[in-house]
């Protein structure tokens, strides 16, 4: 008897410590009524005037975030017209994150003729808007073309094994060399995703992020494009693991929908196979 109530209280516990309410195979991050659970961060409305200030936290008079009904079900609705983001209000580690999301048909300056643009922030930390818009973290790429694709958000450091293209740029490849990226060094801050599953722009994609340790596993509509090994950051002057933090959603000059958003905590050997 003790056991099982032992184990009841663990499973509570680790029901509080990733949300809100239990949904099929994780933790909805998404109540689909509101943004309860989130904050929202922007910055200043026009990109191109530096004499602005930012509109700041939870400070959306264009509703740049909100909730709508798409295609019958709820979703988060990111239209694009200011740069931000909405962010967890809790922080994760060891943890899978599923959602889906697809493009919209708006666009807005400086952006118009560039791809569509989103972005999933994860382990992110520190404070909006102190060197950079959005938080020090690990970008998991969500843009036409590019999904799956990674970035290192400020002062982060990160492994994936990857070869040079003929444009001279890294991309993921399971087997070769390993390289640490980061930015403002000869690597820089950027490797490009080894498969483009992506469906075409209109249809809802599938988003899986697999955190362990200091491992992330990017995958597009069920199949892995980059794995990233020994995340960490610079603290002090000093390389610090970074396994753990909010997750950020990007709002970067296209309208974008997000819907079934999931979380559920996982062990090593939940991670995907072949990685």
């Amino acid at each position: 008897m003790r056991f099982i109530l032992l184990l009841c209280c663990v499973s509570v516990l680790t029901a509080k410590a990733f949300g809100q309410q239990k949904m099929g195979h994780g933790t909805s991050l998404f109540n689909g009524k509101d943004l309860t659970g989130w904050e929202t961060y922007l910055d200043r409305p026009d990109q191109n005037n530096k004499d602005q200030a930012p509109l700041g936290l939870n400070n959306d008079p264009n509703k740049v975030f909100s909730v709508v009904i798409e295609d019958g079900e709820p979703a988060i609705r990111i239209s694009g017209e200011t740069f931000g983001a909405v962010s967890t209000l809790e922080s994760f580690g060891n943890y899978h994150l599923q959602l889906q999301f697809k493009w919209g048909k708006q666009k807005w300056a400086p952006k118009l003729d560039q791809p569509r643009d989103s972005g999933l922030l994860f382990h992110s930390v520190g404070d909006y808007g102190s060197s950079f818009l959005w938080k020090k973290s690990f970008e998991f790429q969500v843009q036409e073309g590019d999904c799956g694709d990674y970035w290192g958000v400020m002062d982060v450091l990160a492994e994936a094994e990857a070869f040079k293209n003929e444009q001279g740029k890294y991309v993921y490849k399971k087997g070769a060399e390993r390289i640490t990226f980061r930015d403002k060094t000869p690597n820089g801050r950027t490797c490009l995703k080894g498969l483009d599953n992506e469906l075409k722009s209109g249809e809802w994609n599938t988003v899986d992020l697999y955190c362990f340790g200091g491992t992330a596993v990017h995958m597009i509509n069920g199949k892995i494009n980059m794995v990233l090994t020994n995340t960490r950051h610079m603290v002090n002057g000093k390389e610090e693991p970074l396994v753990r933090g909010q997750i950020q959603i990007q709002s970067e000059g296209a309208e974008v929908f997000y819907r079934n958003l999931t979380v559920e905590p996982i062990t090593l050997n939940m991670l995907p196979k072949g990685i």
